[in-house]
């Protein structure tokens, strides 16, 4: 293994001690270094959008090392992975934790493997304490969290939540023109497999997720890990200015209809109406295509999205209702037609007061202070939060960069969430059902 690889740099000032309870640090970090491997780019980031090839092998990598820690595992018609390992009451519902594997072009290498490697971490320790929980334990794959491809994302843990419109799925068309049904078939699966991935509510009492902070609150406060109080829900605007193509040398300024134009003034107001409505909300244009996309052509049509979001529904509605009236106020007082079509709308999901309490007990009984927090950015527990009960526990992020190929997370941090998961895991296996307040 060559010197300054991923694992090289985790190892290098990596505390031994974490080393207990059949938790592995070295373990851990070869297992994110392989994964960062698949689909690496020239600027040493991650490139596995959602059903690719690269994100295809990164699950099959995933796949025999749950056979390995003595999993059962399957595949669902969305690509979901399923990891499972018997309790000792296999009739009782199952406790879940994971993430996923896919990322943003160019990303960061803990965005999602660190979840999925950390729910495997507590198996192989388990293995290796020759423990069987009470209950059954699941470890999750979702496919296609971050929604590149489609422009929308949580695909795969929508699918298992029964919580897709079929319809709408099947009008999607990716950058290269191939529909959503074309890309299930080349990655190996149909339609009809992919509307039978839902499960039976029941099938879970709870579901965990590990996840980089992506934000800069735990940096600022010291700590290794916090406790996340609720996710919040985004909304995806495909926005569309539509003026007139002409040429750039022979049509006034006077007379023009420019697309762009009109686009770079909306893109410009987003920075000030969040803020206008409330701290927590925030609105980005991380997205914009222009059509002709000639030097010496005005841009005819521009297609942007905006991703908004807020941790409180009602204000994010308000933002969203203040963007669209923006964007076509802009477009008539430019004498441009707007087209508006919300591609993506997730409710934002508080977190149980009393799974807050019980992850509090387990980052104190491993020597760290409690620290709660919300999520800006939406997860696929948000999904799964819509109908069962949900806990997520967050890791400390270098300068809060994350979709980048400088994320990063310590592996001090990353065993530290290790060995939370584990104590919270094992209370949990030993205790009543929850009830879903939801």
């Amino acid at each position: 293994m060559m010197e300054n690889t991923l694992f090289d740099r985790l190892m290098n000032d990596f505390d031994f001690s974490l080393n207990r309870d059949g938790v592995s640090g070295e373990r851990v970090a070869e297992r994110l270094y392989q994964l960062s491997q698949i689909g690496l780019t020239q600027e040493d980031g991650s490139f596995r959008i959602g059903f690719s090839a690269e994100e295809k092998q990164a699950k099959t990598q995933v796949k025999s090392w749950m056979e390995i820690a003595g999993l059962t595992v399957k595949e669902d018609g969305a690509g979901n992975i399923i990891g499972r390992l018997e309790g000792k009451n296999k009739h009782l519902p199952a406790i879940a934790s994971g993430s996923h594997v896919d990322s943003v072009p160019n990303g960061g290498h803990f965005d999602g493997p660190l979840g999925v490697i950390a729910a495997l971490e507590v198996a192989e320790a388990w293995k290796t304490m020759n423990y069987q929980p009470e209950k059954p334990y699941e470890i999750i794959i979702f496919t296609d969290e971050e929604g590149v491809r489609f422009n929308g994302g949580f695909t795969g843990s929508k699918a298992m939540m029964g919580s897709i419109d079929y319809v709408e799925q099947l009008k999607l068309i990716d950058g290269d023109g191939n529909s959503f049904e074309q890309v299930l078939e080349v990655y190996g699966s149909t339609f009809e497999k992919f509307k039978n991935s839902v499960r039976n509510e029941d099938i879970w009492e709870l579901f965990v997720e590990i996840h980089i902070e992506q934000g800069k609150r735990l940096e600022k406060m010291d700590l290794p890990v916090g406790i996340v109080t609720g996710i919040a829900g985004p909304c995806w605007l495909e926005i569309t200015f539509i003026g007139e193509a002409g040429h750039a040398g022979n049509t006034p300024m006077n007379d023009r209809k420019d697309s762009l134009a009109a686009a770079s003034e909306f893109v410009f107001s987003i920075e000030e109406l969040p803020s206008t409505i409330n701290s927590s909300s925030v609105a980005t244009v991380g997205k914009l295509n222009v059509f002709p996309n000639g030097v010496n052509v005005i841009p005819g049509n521009v297609t942007l999205f905006v991703d908004i979001r807020d941790i409180f529904e009602s204000t994010k509605q308000q933002l969203v209702a203040l963007i669209k009236e923006k964007a076509n106020s802009i477009g008539e007082k430019r004498d441009i037609n707007v087209l508006i079509n919300d591609t993506l709308n997730i409710e934002p999901v508080p977190i149980q007061k009393e799974i807050q309490q019980k992850l509090e007990e387990s980052v104190v009984a491993n020597g760290v202070e409690p620290y709660f927090l919300p999520s800006g950015a939406g997860h696929d527990s948000m999904i799964v939060g819509k109908q069962l009960p949900v806990a997520m526990i967050f890791v400390r992020s270098k300068d809060g960069i994350s979709h980048n190929p400088k994320e990063w997370s310590t592996l001090n941090d990353c065993l530290t969430a290790v060995h939370v998961l584990k104590d919270f895991l094992e209370k949990a296996m030993q205790e009543s059902p929850l009830v879903n307040e939801l």
